[in-house]
């Protein structure tokens, strides 16, 4: 369970969003929005990378109180992630499975899987797109969380591996893991069907189902 109270974000003097309470419950919630509507911005202060005012929970852990206990819950796959270029994929995983406290072999596994490990030592300067949005998504499924946050989980992927994406998803739903995914476009897929759907516009977010 994820807790918003008396949240704000804003950029300057301009505000972005403003939830004076929100909580999301277990499952999978869907948040769409049109593109600049604050879906990333959003998903940026619930992963603990962006400032904000109010206060964000899981499970009665405080962000901010408890970044470190709070992040070993709740992981994080940006829309179009950015790696520092001089970067291997491996020496991501092996920090993100130390930072994560992943069990042996789970990274290797996910690797193979997401096919990960055919470019993971070359630097992640020379990654497409694709490649990379393959490398984040692993990351975000390093550890033991108990949430997992996806900006725009299948963009830039081609359709295989949109479909091993969309079954790693199930397979954690089916363990109990929870998922909030946000898309700007309407979302069709057989094996995620979300328990809720949210609407981020004018500075706010509400329920629509």
């Amino acid at each position: 369970m994820l807790t918003l109270s008396s949240f704000q974000k804003s950029f300057g003097t301009s505000l972005i969003l403003e939830i004076p309470r929100l909580t999301f419950n277990e499952g999978i919630l869907w948040i769409k929005g049109r593109n600049g509507s604050g879906k990333s911005t959003l998903f940026n202060c619930l992963a603990g990378l962006s400032p904000y005012q109010g206060s964000i929970r899981h499970n009665g852990i405080d962000l901010r109180k408890s970044a470190v206990e709070y992040k070993l819950k709740v992981n994080f796959s940006e829309s179009e992630p950015l790696f520092p270029e001089f970067l291997t994929g491996t020496d991501l995983i092996k920090f993100y499975s130390k930072l994560k406290k992943s069990e042996d072999g789970q990274s290797s596994e996910l690797a193979a899987l997401l096919g990960v490990s055919q470019y993971a030592d070359q630097p992640c300067g020379t990654y497409s797109s694709g490649m990379m949005k393959k490398l984040s998504i692993l990351l975000a499924f390093l550890g033991h969380p108990e949430l997992i946050i996806l900006d725009e989980p299948l963009i830039t992927l081609d359709k295989e591996a949109q479909q091993i994406v969309s079954e790693l998803i199930k397979n954690k739903v089916d363990e109990g893991v929870s998922f909030l995914f946000a898309t700007h476009q309407d979302f069709e897929n057989a094996l995620i069907v979300p328990t809720q759907t949210y609407l981020v516009s004018e500075q706010s977010i509400s329920s629509v189902s």
